[in-house]
C-alpha cells in the first residue's frame, strides 16, 4: 500500500455541497486541508443541457440513479427493499451537479418537533444558532428570491431578484389566491442577474443535467474555486475504502483507491465525512477494526439507522392555453407552506410543502413522466394530445416530511460491491402510515388548487419512486451518545476527531429541500472546529 504525502490538518471525504462549503471555510483560516472525491471534475461547458438529445442523457450517463448510470466512479445500491430509490452523483459538486437548485431553509419549527408535536426528537441546536451560517451561505451561493415571506423569520436582502414566474406561475398563483392559501416565489440558487462573476440564468430549463453557463450554484462553481485559491488540495478519482483508527480510538486517516486503482493511505489530524446520507454510513460500516468491530462510531448501533427521504407525489394539471411552462428552471416557480405545520384534525402530524414545477421536455411529456398512467398514446391521437400537454401542464409536487424510523436504514450488502470490492449499501425503507396520510392529504390539496386555477384534466402519482434526492438521518446529531452518532458540533461521540457534515446528521427532515441547511451546518461545524482547534496542534 502506497503513501500519499505527509499528515494533513484536516482530511475531507466528499467534494459535494457540504464538502465544498466546509473546505472553503477552513482554507480561509489557513489550515492545511485536503479533500478526496471519488468522482471527476465535470466542466459546466460539457453539460448535456446544450445538446439536442439532452433528454436522453437523463436515461444514461446523467441518470440520477447510479444503478442506471453505472459509471466507474459510482457504486451499486441494493434497492430491493425500498419504495423510494436513492439518487446521487459522484463528482466535484456532488449531487448539486444534478439538482434543481430549489433553495429554501428549514424553518424554526423543524428543529423543535418533539416540543411542538411530541414526535421524533428536537435538534440539539436551533434555527437561530444556524441563522448566521444560512446568511453566509446565501452570500456565497447567491440566492434569487423575494424578501418578506411570512413563513420565515426576516432575512437579509436576497442576492438577486426572484426568477420570473411567468404565465405559468401567474396561473397557478391565481388558484392559490382563490382559495386563500399562502404562496411565494421560490428561493433559488440560480442567478436571476449576474452575481459573483457568474451570468444570469437564460431560462433554458434542464437544470438537472448541469448548468452550462454556471448560473446555477453548485459547489464546483461557488466554493471550490475559492477554496483552491486559498491553498486547499482536491484529489479526484479517489475512492475511500475505510477510515483508520489507532488503539485509542482516534481517527488517523483513510485508506483509499486512487484513480489508477492503487491502494494508498492518507494520514490526518482530523477526518471529516461528507459522503451523503447513504455514502457516509456505508463508509462507517465498512471501517471495521478491533476497536470498532461493528463499524466506526457505531457504539449506539445507530449508524445507518433513521434513514429519511422526502416522500414526493406529483399532480399534473393540463390547461387549455399554452402557459409556456417549459421556459425557466424546472423546480423553481412558486411554493406554498400553507399545510406545513401540524393540524391534528387532519389525522397525522407534521405536513408538506406544495412545490410548483414547470413543464418538462417533449420526451418526458410524451412518457407522462411523474403522473402515473398519463402517457401520450401512440397512433392517431398522439400529436393532438401531445400538443394539449406540451407547455400547457402545471405540476404541483407534494413534498412531505419524513419522520425518523429505526427500521428505515442503510446497511452493507454481503453480495454486492463496487469495482474495487468495497461492500455496497443496501436500503431498507418503508413509507410510514403517517407519511401515507400526509401525502394523500397533500395530493387532495394539489388537485384542489389546480382545479381552482382552471385545469381541465388532472393526473397524479401517489408516490414517486425515483424521488430519493434527499438522503438524511443516518448518523444523527444529538447530545446523548446512546441516541445519536455525532454531537451538536458534528463530532462523533465515539471518535472525537472524526466529523460528519452531510445530511446524515439531520435529526428530522422538515419538508423542504435540504441543501441550504446542509451547507449552513457545514459552515457552522467548520467555524466551531476552528474555535476549539481540537486535534489541530494549535491553541
Amino acid at each position: 500500500m502506497g503513501k500519499s504525502g505527509e499528515i494533513v490538518d484536516i482530511l475531507v471525504v466528499g467534494a459535494g455541497s457540504a464538502g465544498g462549503a466546509f473546505v472553503w471555510s477552513l482554507s480561509e483560516s489557513g489550515y492545511d486541508v485536503m479533500c478526496l472525491e471519488q468522482g471527476p471534475w465535470l466542466s459546466p461547458e460539457d453539460a448535456p443541457s446544450t445538446h439536442e438529445d439532452w433528454e436522453l442523457h437523463t436515461y444514461t450517463d446523467y441518470n440520477l440513479d447510479p444503478n442506471y448510470r453505472k459509471l466507474p466512479q459510482d457504486y451499486p445500491i441494493n434497492n430491493e427493499n425500498t419504495c423510494i430509490t436513492p439518487l446521487m452523483i459522484n463528482a466535484v459538486g456532488g449531487s448539486g451537479i444534478h439538482w434543481g437548485a430549489h433553495f429554501p431553509r428549514m424553518r424554526p419549527s423543524d428543529f423543535r418537533v418533539k416540543d411542538l408535536d411530541g414526535v421524533a426528537d428536537n435538534w440539539p441546536l436551533t434555527y437561530y444558532e444556524l441563522e448566521p451560517y444560512f446568511d453566509l451561505n446565501d452570500r456565497m451561493v447567491g440566492v434569487s428570491g423575494l424578501n418578506g415571506n411570512p413563513a420565515y423569520p426576516p432575512m437579509p436582502m436576497r442576492q438577486t431578484p426572484p426568477l420570473p414566474i411567468g404565465k405559468h406561475g401567474e396561473t397557478i398563483a391565481r388558484g392559490f389566491e382563490k382559495l386563500g392559501w399562502h404562496w411565494w416565489p421560490a428561493e433559488s440558487a440560480i442567478n436571476s442577474e449576474p452575481y459573483d462573476g457568474r451570468p444570469a440564468c437564460n431560462n433554458c430549463g434542464p437544470c438537472i443535467l448541469g448548468c452550462h453557463n454556471a448560473s446555477r450554484a453548485s459547489s464546483d462553481v461557488t466554493y471550490w474555486p475559492k477554496a483552491i485559491a486559498k491553498g486547499a488540495s482536491l484529489k479526484t478519482g479517489c475512492r475511500v475504502k475505510e477510515v483508520t483508527v489507532n488503539k485509542h480510538g482516534f481517527a488517523t486517516g483513510v485508506i483509499y483507491y486512487d484513480e489508477k486503482g492503487m491502494l494508498k493511505e492518507q494520514k490526518a489530524s482530523v477526518v471529516v465525512l461528507a459522503c451523503n446520507g447513504v455514502g457516509t454510513p456505508r463508509l462507517l460500516l465498512n471501517s471495521v477494526s478491533p476497536v470498532f468491530p461493528n463499524g466506526l462510531a457505531n457504539h449506539s448501533g445507530l449508524v445507518g439507522r433513521n434513514l429519511m427521504f422526502h416522500p414526493v407525489a406529483v399532480v399534473d394539471g393540463v390547461f387549455e392555453e399554452n402557459l409556456q411552462g417549459f421556459k425557466g428552471p424546472l423546480s423553481c416557480s412558486i411554493t406554498s407552506y400553507e399545510f406545513y405545520e401540524t393540524d391534528i384534525s387532519r389525522g397525522f402530524v407534521r405536513g408538506s410543502q406544495l412545490q410548483v414545477n414547470r413543464s418538462e421536455g417533449p420526451v418526458h411529456v410524451s412518457l407522462g413522466s411523474g403522473a402515473a398512467g398519463n402517457r401520450v398514446p401512440w397512433g392517431e391521437e398522439h400529436h393532438r394530445i401531445f400538443s394539449q400537454r406540451m407547455g400547457n401542464t402545471i405540476r404541483v409536487a407534494v413534498m412531505g416530511e419524513d419522520l425518523p424510523e429505526l427500521s428505515n436504514r442503510v446497511e452493507l450488502d454481503d453480495q454486492m460491491s463496487d469495482s474495487d470490492g468495497v461492500s455496497s449499501p443496501k436500503i431498507n425503507y418503508v413509507e410510514s402510515e403517517n407519511s401515507k396520510k400526509l401525502i394523500k392529504f397533500g395530493i387532495d390539496r394539489a388537485i384542489e388548487v389546480l382545479g381552482a386555477a382552471g385545469a381541465k384534466s388532472i393526473h397524479h402519482d401517489p408516490l414517486l419512486s425515483a424521488a430519493g434526492w434527499h438522503l438524511m438521518g443516518t448518523a444523527r446529531m444529538g447530545t446523548d451518545p446512546e441516541r445519536s452518532v455525532v454531537d451538536r458540533f458534528g463530532a462523533c461521540h465515539d471518535v472525537k476527531n472524526l466529523y460528519v457534515i452531510d445530511g446524515s446528521i439531520f435529526v428530522t427532515a422538515g419538508a423542504v429541500n435540504p441543501t441550504s441547511t446542509i451547507q449552513a451546518l457545514a459552515l457552522y461545524i467548520a467555524d466551531n472546529l476552528k474555535k476549539s482547534s481540537r486535534f489541530l496542534g494549535v491553541t
